[in-house]
């Protein structure tokens, strides 16, 4: 009963903020999700360092900052001019890595890069959903619709496939997802699609089941390239930032497949659309 009402709690708390994170303010968006960004961030590099190698972490972070910052400035304000530091950074790795005279130097070099194209990116992608459409307005509903569709399929697929699972998904790397659940997961996830395209029209009815479906597809991917991420470093859970939830790439695993391809999406609509 006390790690249910601890989970409860930190739980209800860790929605709260992302919530008020999306929805209040674009300067509340950015606080929130630069640190969520910067805390993932951390914590990759952090279980990376498990798999014996040792990747740059004060320019990784630093690199995932200028990344995120550049993004919110170039949707926000137009203005592209943080681009020209974050380059930079990335030429700048494989030289810091050779005065650092570490083991398996390219492997921390390649380790470095890959938090920003694992982590940092798709978080700072985010950018792209609240100012989707280059007008400088913030929408937040469409982020919102993406996690709302995103702990639909989570949930929808958890309760079909402890109740009917039957048919593993993937067991080499998540013995207990299943068929079952994730056909279970997709048809809630799409039926929440269409019911969410009659309160916010961002986006048409078929844009928002075509985006369910992306969740669909891309956020059961996510989850299971961390599990992947996980099992490679022997850890159950990426971290213990959020008591009873574990790390912080537990919580966002299917975003980070899905914002970028809700970003190719959105450019998409964009370009031919609007």
């Amino acid at each position: 009963m006390g790690n249910f009402l601890t989970r409860t709690l930190f739980g209800a708390i860790f929605v709260i903020v992302l919530i008020a994170g999306i929805v209040i303010h674009p300067f509340a968006f950015f606080a929130v999700f630069m640190g969520i960004t910067l805390l993932a961030s951390f914590e990759f590099y952090k279980l990376i360092q498990k798999n014996n190698c040792v990747p740059q972490i004060t320019t990784g972070l630093i690199g995932a900052a200028l990344l995120f910052t550049s993004c919110f400035a170039y949707t926000h304000f137009n203005n592209s001019a943080l681009f020209a530091l974050f380059v930079p950074l990335l030429v700048l790795i494989p030289i810091i890595e050779m005065y650092r005279k570490k083991e398996n130097p390219f492997g921390n070099i390649a380790y470095t890069f890959m938090g920003l194209l694992y982590v940092a990116l798709p978080f700072s992608l985010l950018n792209f959903m609240v100012f989707p459409f280059g007008d400088n307005e913030f929408h937040w509903e469409i982020l919102m619709g993406i996690f709302v569709l995103i702990w639909a399929n989570d949930t929808g697929a958890y309760l079909v496939g402890v109740n009917f699972g039957k048919h593993r998904l993937f067991e080499r790397i998540s013995p207990k997802k299943s068929w079952e659940g994730s056909i279970g997961g997709a048809v809630i996830t799409l039926a929440i699609a269409y019911l969410i395209s009659l309160y916010s029209k961002e986006l048409t009815t078929v844009q928002w089941i075509i985006s369910g479906a992306i969740v669909v597809v891309f956020g059961s991917m996510g989850d299971l390239v961390e599990s992947l991420l996980k099992r490679s470093v022997n850890i159950k859970d990426s971290g213990n930032l959020i008591p009873g939830h574990g790390g912080l790439l537990d919580r966002f695993d299917a975003i980070l497949l899905v914002s970028p391809m809700i970003f190719v999406f959105l450019q998409f609509i964009n370009e031919f659309f609007r």
